[in-house]
């Protein structure tokens, strides 16, 4: 792999070329080495993400394969887990096939401009070997790259973005504000019928939206970490196209999560909560009954923190984005702590952690 990656990456630099536009006079360096290593390790990060997003999107989104009713011959009813999503956000299964679509196109799109630039695409195909749920409906991608059903989730991000300290500069450690979802291993999508089981009262069994809750508070886990990758990874990127797309699929990243701050709130906020699962005691609080600004369920926008220097004043920012934590290996390794990978071979986790440590060697360059 490691000579792969330099074969690309001399296609990549060859012929250092300047362009200048009418306005003003910019030098648009190609990728260098570390540029594309930081997009490979992105391009991984991505098919993760498209694999587990699939299964979410397949399950919980808008229709069995994401399209429109009048347009999906195979549409079929509602199941309890999609109304147990709209419990939460009636836009839920909406938004839920729509953060799909977005992490299929950063997956697609960075290993096409991989290839554009003479590097080597990411290809993960071969660790497609877990089993995907028997409910599922679509059967184009039987086996997965993920395991959404022993997940043992960190929830620690939920309190630290409604927390005044910042963690690049020592804050922390954050409480977890689930701590039975950190502490076990517990199922985000369906897998039996009695996870589909029929409404009660026109609302679904306990059962069934404490999966829909445990996938909420996983929704918010996997965009948060992908918000600090990118703002951590941009500060060492040298092309300016390759910093473009950073931060323009980083962007995209924040999005998800705002979405998902107030999505999870909905799970531990009344009307829903409290809510104990009678299969496994997983219980969901009632947030608003603790008063604790830390818990705080109508918060979806970060709390101003310290930020570069304990000296300024407090501002309002993604957190972290410094080395040794959310970064390459970082985000990794909390995939991993996640559950996510139950089931795959070491060689996977020990190719992820390559890539990931290659793109955080990554040094911007002074051109």
């Amino acid at each position: 792999m490691k000579k792969s990656l330099l074969a690309g990456t001399a296609t990549a630099g060859a012929g250092l070329l300047a362009s200048k536009t009418a306005s003003a006079q910019t030098i648009n360096f190609p990728p260098t080495a570390g540029d594309v290593a930081i997009l490979r390790l992105l391009a991984a990060a991505e098919l993760i993400e498209a694999d587990l997003w699939q299964q979410y999107a397949e399950l919980g989104g808008i229709t069995p394969g994401q399209e429109p009713v009048e347009t999906n011959p195979n549409f079929t009813p509602m199941n309890s887990y999609q109304a147990a999503m709209m419990q939460l956000d009636s836009d839920g299964p909406q938004y839920i096939s729509s953060n799909n679509t977005d992490e299929q196109s950063h997956a697609s799109f960075l290993n096409m401009y991989l290839q554009s630039i003479g590097a080597p695409m990411v290809n993960l195909d071969q660790f497609r070997t877990l089993p995907s749920s028997p409910l599922s409906p679509i059967n184009t991608k039987p086996t997965r790259l993920t395991n959404l059903t022993q997940l043992s989730v960190d929830t620690s991000w939920y309190t630290r973005y409604r927390s005044t300290s910042n963690p690049d500069l020592g804050g922390g450690p954050y409480p977890q504000a689930i701590p039975q979802l950190f502490q076990g291993q517990f199922k985000a999508i369906p897998t039996t019928m009695a996870d589909i089981a029929p409404l009660v009262n026109g609302a679904p069994p306990p059962h069934v939206q404490a999966i829909a809750n445990t996938a909420a508070f996983h929704f918010g886990f996997i965009e948060q970490g992908g918000s600090s990758l990118y703002a951590t990874l941009s500060q060492k990127v040298t092309s300016a196209e390759v910093l473009k797309i950073t931060l323009g699929i980083g962007g995209d990243e924040i999005c998800h999560f705002l979405e998902w701050v107030d999505f999870s709130g909905n799970a531990a906020q009344p009307p829903l909560a409290p809510l104990t699962d009678p299969t496994n005691q997983l219980t969901f609080p009632n947030f608003d009954a603790t008063v604790n600004p830390l818990l705080q369920t109508n918060l979806i926008f970060p709390v101003p923190c310290e930020f570069i220097s304990p000296n300024l004043p407090k501002c309002a920012v993604i957190r972290p984005t410094s080395p040794g934590q959310l970064d390459a290996v970082g985000a990794i390794n909390s995939f991993i702590a996640d559950g996510l990978f139950i089931g795959q071979p070491k060689t996977f986790t020990q190719l992820l952690l390559q890539l990931a440590q290659e793109a955080d060697a990554a040094i911007r360059l002074a051109l």
